[in-house]
């Protein structure tokens, strides 16, 4: 399906399945759905990390899989109650698509099972575009197209890193936004680079600002990149 495709589809509170869905699920979370929900929850990323997150390593791979942990006793997301999901302003990126699922070539499906989902079984109708306007998906889908400019790479290049500390530095970079924070400006991250005094005021106070920061500092630190600008007596010694 493209994006001008209609689908049938509308879930509420009302309908016999309502949050079924948000059990026994594997919810992948990129950094953009990391720091909006830590913030949702007025905790640090590092907390949100420890507490809400299974982290999966994966074979010469950089970059692990972030998890969202469903509770131990039923297999549920812990932020679904009665009534529907606590932080849904702030949901992860596959809560604001189902029942969609993007393709390869750009492309749509439904990947829910219209045998269970009852949302399928309504008469409202909605072009895709839509859909994904309605659901603010546009800034999950700018986050991670930024995103990509790191993986993709690292995935095309056979990077052969055995340094834990690097394995440690990348999570932080990309993950810890709070932990990254605190490198950036209590260290000599500063003393080091060449950094505009505007980029370091955007910085400070915005965790999305900082996130895309982050991506620039993975480009230069491992894959090479010349996004950062080392101060001429630094790179003098």
């Amino acid at each position: 399906m493209d994006a001008d495709h209609v689908f049938e589809f509308n879930c509420s509170p009302g309908l016999s399945c309502f949050t079924q869905c948000c059990q026994d699920v594997t919810i992948v979370l990129t950094p953009y759905d990391v720091v909006r929900m830590k913030k949702a929850l007025g905790i640090s990323s590092g907390d949100f990390i420890d507490n809400y997150t299974i982290i999966l390593g994966r074979k010469d791979k950089l970059i692990p899989l972030v998890v969202l942990k469903m509770n131990d006793s039923d297999k549920r997301c812990p932020f679904v109650k009665k009534d529907g999901c606590s932080i849904y302003e702030d949901r992860p990126w596959p809560c604001r698509m189902y029942p969609l699922d993007t393709n390869d070539d750009g492309t749509f499906r439904i990947i829910a099972d219209d045998s269970l989902c009852r949302g399928l079984q309504t008469d409202e109708a909605w072009p895709i575009s839509e859909w994904l306007i309605g659901q603010g998906v546009a800034i999950y889908q700018e986050m991670n197209e930024l995103l990509s400019h790191v993986t993709i790479p690292l995935q095309a290049d056979s990077l052969d890193i055995d340094n834990p500390q690097i394995h440690k530095m990348m999570f932080m970079a990309l993950y810890n936004i709070d932990r990254f924070r605190e490198f950036v400006f209590q260290s000599s991250f500063l003393e080091r680079f060449e950094i505009d005094p505007i980029t370091i005021e955007k910085i400070k106070g915005s965790d999305i600002e900082l996130l895309k920061f982050s991506y620039d500092w993975v480009k230069f630190g491992i894959l090479g990149q010349k996004t950062f600008a080392v101060k001429p007596e630094q790179a003098a010694k």
